[in-house]
């Protein structure tokens, strides 16, 4: 991206207030594709793990304790 992000930030003040209504709308939007793809990306490292048997499943509060604690 070549525009730095001061200067972006300075066109968004000169948008009136329904096109700054707009952008929140977009970036919302934009956000939240971002964060779903994010969440099936794990999903799909998780089901490969578990699929090569390096998916840990704790069988009770002791045993997570002892993972987390390492």
């Amino acid at each position: 991206m070549s525009t730095s992000f001061a200067a972006v930030v300075e066109e968004v003040q000169k948008l009136s207030v329904e096109e700054k209504e707009e952008l929140r709308h977009l970036l919302d939007k934009y956000l939240i594709e971002t964060r779903r793809e994010e969440i099936y990306q794990h999903y799909i490292e998780s089901k490969s793990a578990e699929k090569e048997g390096k998916l840990f499943t704790p069988k009770d509060n002791n045993d997570l304790r002892k993972w987390l604690e390492g």
